[in-house]
């Protein structure tokens, strides 16, 4: 089997402690800029669409169109990182991604929005695999790469959970653009950092860039993402979601056979025989599952206590920040005790405390009571937190060097998608129960077509509380799916990784591999 050179790292040695921590900073601070653009529309979106007249589809694009461009390319993207450095890659992302901050910010039409955010995707894409990429080849000592990637992970966790938050102070003192414009001020500094103190771009020319491939890829990953989105919203566009899954499953098995058939003579984009390795699979699970249930949990969590409660955006956010509050320090905790508990014990141990925080959510929700929410939001953010560093430490230690661009692209697939299917899957499953229960009296029939937050927003006292008490419902099933989602994620992780038991190593990957 033909592979290509490892690329030799820069040792430990040649960037001092500082240097290498300044690092760190930049990419997790690009890490956060792309996980606040994933939520930050959630509560701006109102918003904009009336400032630009935008159509129910102008709207659904507004959204689609960022995870759609990044989901597709980020597999080329790493590729092209191992080819040409991934400094290189990561400051042309953050170029286009501060650019296109820019066109969105003072997009006039709702259809420029749209295109500028299809090129947020882009750069996201470009800089996603080389933020963990860099951190690879950056921090050589295992220990201190666990926690440094413990940061990293945590920075992802808090940007999701700061969208709303964000969002919603924003709009209270500034206009809709003001969203995307806060990114520009951290492209500029980042970009200038990483020229400053980063580390060499190492580029491996003798690293073949399947452009064939990559187009297959963004076809296929493209049509796949448009096909969870369309399946999951009501009413449901039969015609575009039955042809976006089929190009998706055609695309992505022709995709496939080519890995398959390139792995023998040439660099593959991707060579699935790295999923052999049960720590790296065990990895993406973990990553795929927990960034599930935030999202799940975000998405419910948020609209109850606006609709049913009355807090504002800004308070919503706060409540579910509670994630985010526990998985940061559970996140450096993590990655520091790595070499000592060892894979098993933090993914399958957090997934599962995660699962406990999931119940007593559940709980929370059963009785009515905000704190024993927050309470079991603040036991899955911990559990969450721990997993989530711990997987890509597992994703990244059971690769060699020269696999990083490609294993930091599957990581961050696995992510995208582990949020896509979380969102599409809860928000029908919340829309399935609130519509199936959903009584109202004679005469109102027809607010059963409308969606929550108008039925909640009547004049008509007997729809708001038939409403309200369908969408608690509904609300309490996609807590207890989420936690249940947890323990089968627990379950999972801990039969692949069941080998790596306190003590043991992350690196198992053969010398030849």
């Amino acid at each position: 089997m033909s592979r290509a050179a490892p690329v030799t790292t820069v040792s430990q040695t040649s960037l001092p402690r500082w240097q290498r921590w300044t690092v760190l900073g930049v990419v997790s601070t690009a890490l956060l800029l792309i996980a606040l653009d994933n939520t930050i529309l959630y509560t701006a979106l109102p918003t904009l669409s009336s400032e630009l007249e935008a159509s129910s589809s102008e709207q659904l694009w507004i959204i689609n169109a960022y995870p759609l461009l990044m989901a597709g390319l980020l597999l080329g993207s790493g590729s092209l990182g191992d080819r040409f450095g991934h400094k290189r890659i990561f400051q042309v992302g953050l170029l286009i991604f501060g650019a296109a901050s820019l066109a969105a910010a003072f997009a006039p039409t709702a259809a420029m929005l749209v295109i500028a955010r299809a090129l947020l995707g882009v750069g996201a894409a470009a800089m996603m695999p080389a933020t963990l990429a860099l951190i690879r080849i950056t921090f050589s000592v295992e220990r201190e790469r666990n926690v440094a990637i413990g940061v990293w992970s945590s920075t992802a966790t808090i940007g999701m959970a700061l969208g709303p938050i964000v969002s919603g102070a924003l709009l209270e003192r500034f206009w809709w653009g003001s969203v995307f414009l806060i990114n520009v001020p951290l492209v500029i500094a980042a970009s200038v950092l990483i020229i400053l103190v980063g580390p060499a771009n190492l580029a491996n020319p003798a690293r073949r860039w399947d452009g064939v491939s990559s187009m297959m890829a963004l076809v296929g990953m493209g049509a796949a993402v448009l096909a969870l989105k369309t399946w999951a919203e009501l009413p449901v566009d039969y015609p575009l979601a039955i042809t976006a899954s089929v190009v998706a499953v055609m695309v992505l098995f022709i995709f496939t056979r080519r890995q398959l058939r390139l792995v023998r003579s040439s660099e593959p984009l991707v060579d699935f025989s790295i999923f052999t390795n049960r720590g790296f699979s065990g990895g993406v699970v973990a990553a795929g599952i927990s960034i599930f249930g935030i999202m799940g949990i975000q998405l419910v969590v948020t609209q109850r206590y606006q609709l049913v409660e009355g807090f504002t955006p800004l308070q919503a956010g706060l409540v579910v920040s509670a994630l985010a509050v526990a998985a940061l320090p559970f996140a450096l905790f993590g990655g520091a005790v790595l070499h000592r508990a060892g894979l098993l014990v933090l993914i399958g141990g957090g997934l599962s405390l995660a699962a406990a925080g999931g119940l007593i959510s559940v709980l929370g929700a059963w009785q009515d009571s905000l704190g024993l929410l927050i309470v079991g939001l603040l036991g899955m953010g911990a559990g969450l937190g721990a997993a989530m560093s711990v997987a890509s430490s597992a994703i990244m230690g059971n690769v060699p060097p020269h696999r990083a661009g490609m294993a930091a692209s599957l990581e961050e697939v696995s992510y995208e998608f582990g949020g896509l299917v979380g969102v599409a899957t809860m928000g029908s499953l919340l829309t399935l129960v609130y519509t199936g229960t959903l009584g109202l009296p004679g005469g109102a029939e027809h607010w059963a077509e409308r969606p929550p937050a108008a039925a909640v927003g009547s004049q008509d006292a007997s729809v708001v509380a038939a409403a309200a008490e369908s969408f608690d419902l509904a609300y309490l099933v996609v807590l207890a799916a989420v936690a249940v989602v947890m323990l089968l994620g627990a379950l999972c992780a801990g039969l692949l990784l069941r080998r790596y038991t306190p003590g043991s190593q992350s690196q198992q990957y053969p010398n030849n591999y």
